[in-house]
């Protein structure tokens, strides 16, 4: 696989603000706040940063600086029509940082916006719906086939070409469209829906995509969280899954210079999401079951958790590019669908390693 590796950095601030392109009326043209993160992922330069694994650091840092003076300010001050596509078009034109792939604003748990390179904008808002399934076409014995239940989660992602307005799509708009739709599916059984009698997060996505669509014709990608740890990504035409893990683990950065913090013995509770791709399985319904991604994952898995990474065979060093690379070349025969892998030193910070020919979703 032909890869790219994108670093990533997250910073909150606090901050106010009000919305004038809306309605009259509407509760966001109040001044009211939020606690913001923003979110930076760039194709460094080899040589950027101080030393091999100080590239995170030193990106939240340049990040921090960028949005100091949001913090516990009205944002007004800053942009008339202060919205999160505004706010992530601001961060990246004053970022000083090469390489930058995607800039993301996050206003609240459940909505924002990510801007790319090309000024598309892929706003999103995400629902919550509690639902039973089972699945009626996997092995005796399987635990997906007994009747169970979720806390389903889904985000809907609408691209637009923002060029010189000042707003693109309301979330209310999102929410409008999503409103019918959680009357259906919320505390109901899936398979009792026209259409679902095979409930996997594949064919679900393609179900609700199937009902948005035409409502949204800007509609980009529906990522279905069937867990926190594991759901599905669909743009109307692939199929992209993912399962998270994490582990504890001890490290120390050889290549850091005497005297730096990062050289120290020190730890993490990393994150790693596996993302896969491949033709869906047409009588399961699915790319490949959760279940077995865990195992086959499982091996590589006891070798990272609770242990200290600088004794793993074949590491160069346990800087975040050396382990996801690491990583990417343990797990090629046991999972050869793998086409991006995420890890996380701390919560929204870390590295993504990703195919060359297709680029990172945007969805995380």
């Amino acid at each position: 696989m032909t890869a790219r590796l994108l670093h990533v950095s997250t910073v909150p601030f606090e901050a106010a603000r009000r919305l004038p392109g809306l309605p009259q009326g509407h509760r966001s043209r109040r001044l009211h706040g939020h606690s913001f993160l923003v979110r930076v992922r760039a194709e460094l330069p080899v040589g950027w940063a101080p030393f091999p694994g100080g590239e995170t650091d030193a990106l939240r840092d340049y990040l921090e600086h960028c949005v100091a003076e949001f913090d516990y300010h009205d944002l007004n001050q800053y942009l008339p029509v202060p919205t999160d596509e505004n706010l992530a078009s601001w961060v990246r034109a004053r970022l000083q940082i090469p390489g930058i792939e995607s800039v993301g604003i996050r206003s609240t748990r459940d909505q924002g916006a990510d801007l790319d390179g090309s000024d598309q904008v892929h706003l999103w808002r995400r629902f919550r719906f509690e639902a039973a399934h089972q699945l009626p076409n996997v092995p005796a014995g399987h635990k997906c086939g007994r009747m169970h239940g979720h806390g389903f989660e889904v985000t809907l992602h609408v691209r637009q070409d923002l060029g010189d307005d000042d707003m693109g799509i309301d979330s209310d708009r999102l929410g409008a469209v999503w409103t019918p739709l959680h009357r259906t599916l919320h505390h109901g059984c899936l398979n009792d829906l026209p259409g679902l009698a095979n409930p996997t997060s594949e064919l679900l996505s393609a179900w609700l995509w199937e009902r948005i669509k035409h409502l949204l014709p800007t509609l980009s990608w529906i990522s279905v969280y069937e867990t926190a740890g594991a759901g599905c990504h669909y743009d109307g035409r692939h199929f992209h899954i993912w399962k998270e893990r994490r582990f504890e683990s001890a490290l120390c950065l050889v290549r850091a210079p005497d005297g730096a913090f990062r050289r120290r013995l020190h730890g993490h509770s990393y994150l790693v999401r596996l993302h896969l791709s491949a033709p869906l399985d047409q009588i399961m319904g699915w790319v490949l079951d959760y279940g077995d991604i865990k195992t086959r994952f499982q091996p590589v898995y006891r070798r990272l958790d609770h242990r200290l990474l600088n004794e793993l065979p074949h590491l160069e060093d346990t800087d975040p590019a050396s382990l996801v690379r690491w990583l990417r070349a343990e797990v090629a025969t046991k999972l050869p669908q793998i086409d991006r892998i995420d890890l996380e030193e701390t919560p929204g910070c870390g590295i993504l390693l990703c195919r060359d020919d297709s680029g990172p979703a945007l969805p995380s």
